[in-house]
């Protein structure tokens, strides 16, 4: 049965209807980008103590051992190994079940695609998953330096033992955060494409955008340096004004086509379930 879409669902003089499907459409969307989630996890769990922590305090223990500063990371209480352990499945989790929360998210903003449009999907997703991986990667890239930068300050002859909750909490809220930061835009090319937004609406924005963007940077961003800032900025601020070109395209297309049939007055036997 398929689920009609936000622009299409029908709707009581009320729109109680209308809600109903949306409230039972998010359980779904949740539900499916929980089991992935979840899956992600599970793997998350087993990588944890062989690649994924060693691979966080890295960073730390590799600058420490270069330079014959004694830093260590502490667990400071009896299960607080455990207790990050398992937040650091579920980070993890988010990473690998990227794809699937990703789709879930676009399934939701357009439920009930036609058969024409259900390219879009895939074209989201194909943008999207590598967009998050990129600023994952560009956070990580960022981190060696940061603790670099932190690490000097440490005075002569005495240690830096840093609280573990302290450490790996910073360092993957940041890779995550980055991560999402760089899938905006496509969200905004996605809302878009499903006629939810223009493109002039969007780069009415672009001033408070890049502002955002900049304030985003300033506090994610570990150290005070202005080539770290504009290294974080720079690339979100380019994806935006990216986004708003395709958004502008996709408002052309979409006028010169305006005598063609309203494909969102098709009847519910023409859509595509996801």
């Amino acid at each position: 049965m398929a689920v009609t879409s936000l622009r299409r669902a029908p709707k009581d003089p009320e729109g109680r209807m209308a809600l109903r499907e949306h409230l039972e459409e998010l359980r779904k969307r949740v539900t499916r980008a929980a089991i992935g989630l979840l899956l992600g996890a599970i793997a998350g769990w087993w990588l944890w103590q062989d690649i994924v922590y060693p691979a966080l305090q890295a960073p730390l223990v590799d600058f420490a051992e270069a330079n014959g500063i004694q830093a260590q990371i502490n667990f400071g209480a009896l299960g607080s190994a455990l207790d990050f352990q398992i937040k650091g499945s579920l980070w993890v989790g988010v990473l690998v079940s990227s794809p699937v929360w990703l789709y879930q998210l676009w399934a939701f903003i357009t439920p009930g695609l036609t058969n024409k449009e259900r390219r879009y999907a895939l074209g989201f997703i194909a943008a999207a998953v590598p967009l998050f991986l990129a600023g994952a990667w560009l956070a990580w890239w960022v981190l060696p330096n940061a603790v670099k930068f932190l690490i000097e300050f440490t005075p002569v002859g005495a240690s830096n033992i840093i609280d573990a909750t302290i450490y790996l909490s910073f360092a993957m809220r940041i890779i995550l955060a980055f991560g999402i930061a760089f899938v905006l835009p496509v969200v905004l090319v996605g809302l878009n494409f499903a006629g939810l937004m223009t493109g002039r609406a969007v780069l009415k924005q672009w001033r408070i955008t890049v502002f955002l963007c900049f304030v985003f940077a300033a506090i994610a961003s570990p150290t005070p340096d202005a080539l770290t800032l504009f290294t974080l900025a720079v690339p979100m601020i380019a994806l935006f004004f990216a986004a708003v070109g395709v958004c502008l395209l996709n408002d052309r297309r979409r006028a010169r086509k305006s005598d063609e049939p309203d494909y969102g007055a098709l009847d519910d036997d023409t859509a595509s379930p996801l």
